[in-house]
């Protein structure tokens, strides 16, 4: 019942936050289309609130989250690392044998 109670919860909050996103996003443009300075740094400031709600919904998002998730999470991102670092050394073996062939005569007589 407890996870069940926490995904309506988390459910919730990630309807705030969409809330919160949408409606900077409107405050943003109609921040652009005024012309009267005082109103548009009202406006502006108006937005960067929704950020702050935003980010704060979204740190209680994120502790709330099972740590299972969080887990399987972090197992991804080491993964992604581990790939990129593969590449990356197959990048640089291939940047070796590309560095053996020289440039063709058209650039390197650019004078």
């Amino acid at each position: 019942m407890q996870n069940k109670k926490n995904q309506s919860s988390v459910g919730l909050m990630i309807q705030r936050c969409h809330k919160w996103r949408v409606r900077r996003k409107q405050l943003i443009d109609q921040a652009r289309t005024v012309s009267d300075e005082i109103e548009r740094e009202r406006l502006l400031q108006a937005a960067e609130h929704c950020v702050r709600m935003t980010n704060a919904e979204q740190e209680k998002i994120d502790s709330i989250r099972d740590s299972k998730e969080k887990a399987a999470a972090v197992a991804a991102a080491e993964a992604e690392v581990a790939a990129q670092e593969k590449a990356g050394t197959d990048a640089d073996a291939k940047q070796d044998s590309e560095e053996e062939i020289p440039f063709p005569d058209f650039i390197t007589n650019l004078n």
